[in-house]
């Protein structure tokens, strides 16, 4: 059995994932035949790439759980730890936000990294005068309230067909997002910094005069399959 990962070595996977990209980590899922990478999920608010764990909410159609009602997402920004991303699931097909402009003040002020959502978003503006990254499908104006309801928190979610689950871990940019379970995460990593580092080492092999049908040559098109 593989053993949990302890606190300090979760703070080291994220660290590390910081440091590459989607695209690296994309390749490195594709070395090793794994899912992760998604199509879609679009940087909405800053030009920031964010990494870190993962906090899941399912939202959809029906009835609040009972209680007191709170709006959808704000018992992931309580539950959250600095540094945490909220993933959204929204397949309802109702033009109806998954996050908004409150949430994200609430997350700012948390310490939270960003929000992904597989469904619309809005108060985008503020998003971007904040300075809060927030990734999504599309943009909208139309609220959650009346139309969906928070399902589940810290539940298995699934995002563009990709099984997602809280503590797994993600990274987003420009390019798309990645999310990668924390099973395995470190083999991936090394996928991802062996890819990274060789990529690195083309592009100063351009920069000193190389010629790019040498340096992306066979070395390069052989380079997920070694």
């Amino acid at each position: 059995m593989t053993p949990m990962a302890t606190g300090r070595e979760k703070s080291d996977f994220v660290l590390r994932l910081s440091r590459l990209d989607t695209c690296a980590l994309s390749d490195a899922l594709d070395k090793l035949g794994l899912a992760g990478a998604v199509g879609g999920i679009i940087e909405l608010a800053t030009t920031r790439r964010i990494a870190g764990r993962i906090l899941t909410v399912k939202l959809g159609p029906g009835e609040p759980p009972p209680g007191e009602p709170r709006h959808v997402s704000t018992t992931a920004i309580e539950a959250a730890q600095p540094g945490d991303i909220i993933v959204v699931e929204q397949h309802s097909g109702i033009d109806a936000a998954s996050w908004g402009g409150i949430l994200t003040l609430g997350a700012k002020l948390r310490g939270i990294a960003g929000a992904i959502a597989d469904g619309p978003v809005r108060d985008i503006d503020e998003s971007r005068q904040l300075d809060f990254p927030v990734f999504g499908t599309g943009v909208t104006t139309r609220t959650a309230r009346g139309r969906i309801v928070e399902l589940a928190t810290g539940g298995p979610i699934t995002i563009r067909g990709v099984e997602v689950n809280p503590g797994d871990y993600v990274i987003a940019d420009g390019s798309g997002v990645v999310f990668l379970a924390a099973l395995g995460i470190e083999r991936v990593l090394a996928a991802a910094e062996y890819i990274f580092a060789r990529e690195a080492a083309m592009a100063q092999a351009l920069r000193e005069g190389r010629p790019i049908t040498e340096v992306m040559g066979a070395s390069y098109e052989n380079l997920l399959k070694t």
